[in-house]
C-alpha cells in the first residue's frame, strides 16, 4: 500500500498554511477506512492560541464531508521532520482514529517513520470518562 497519495496531499496542504507569525507551516492529511482523504493546514492568529493546527483543520474538512474513522495519518513541516501531532490534537485525533490507525511521520521528501497511532497516545480521554 502506498502513502504516496496521503503525503502528498499533506505537503500540498502545509504549501498552504497561514504561518505569518511562527513561520511553521504545517500540513496534515488523513486517510479514512473509506479511501478517502481528507487534508488540512495550520492557520494562525494574532491571538494566540486561538489558530488551528493542521491536524485539526484536517479533522474539520473530514467531518465536513461526512465523517469516518481514520486509518492513516501523516503530518509533513517544513522546518522539522519527522514532526509529531501536539498532545491537543493527538486527543482530537483520538475521536476518530480506528484501532489499528497508523501515523506517519514525514519530511519534505516523504515518509521517514510509520508508527501505530496507540503508541503515541496510548491512554487519551475517552467518552466513558465523561460520564
Amino acid at each position: 500500500m502506498s502513502v504516496t497519495p496521503l503525503f502528498s496531499a499533506a505537503r500540498n496542504a502545509m504549501d498552504r498554511a497561514y504561518a505569518p507569525y511562527s513561520r511553521f507551516p504545517v500540513g496534515a492529511a488523513l486517510k479514512t477506512e473509506t479511501g478517502a482523504i481528507h487534508a488540512g493546514c495550520n492557520i494562525e492568529n494574532a491571538s494566540f492560541p486561538e489558530g488551528w493546527c493542521a491536524e485539526t483543520s484536517a479533522l474539520s474538512h473530514m467531518v465536513m464531508a461526512g465523517g469516518g474513522k481514520v486509518k492513516e495519518i501523516a503530518v509533513v513541516a517544513e522546518k522539522m521532520p519527522r514532526i509529531m501531532p501536539c498532545g491537543g490534537c493527538r486527543q482530537r485525533l483520538s475521536e476518530f482514529v480506528a484501532d489499528d490507525a497508523v501515523l506517519h511521520l514525514c519530511d519534505l521528501d516523504g515518509v521517514v517513520e510509520t508508527v501505530p497511532f496507540s503508541a503515541v497516545f496510548p491512554l487519551g480521554f475517552t467518552f466513558e470518562d465523561g460520564k
